[in-house]
């Protein structure tokens, strides 16, 4: 049912969507940066378990960082498809 919904878009609709999801991710990579510099400032000062904090921050960086660059290798592949 939901299915139909996906279908009935149109291509500017997705780019829209796909805008808004892009933008969002930057915004998270951006926040967990900025909250890995503050933890490893943190970690130098307490040597603490604030080690946990920032594989947390690696971990949502490196997923953000993997989807972004997925989508532009699609998007770099479709482009250069319908040149072709």
């Amino acid at each position: 049912m939901e299915d139909g919904i996906f279908r009935q878009m149109s291509k500017n609709a997705w780019y829209r969507v796909s805008l808004y999801v892009n933008l969002i991710l930057f915004f998270v990579v951006a926040l967990f940066i900025y909250l890995l510099v503050g933890d490893c400032i943190a970690y130098g000062k307490y040597q603490g378990d604030v080690w946990l904090l920032v594989t947390r921050d690696i971990a949502f960086i490196s997923v953000g960082l993997a989807l972004i660059f997925f989508q532009f290798i699609r998007n770099l592949y479709t482009i250069l498809r319908r040149s072709l």
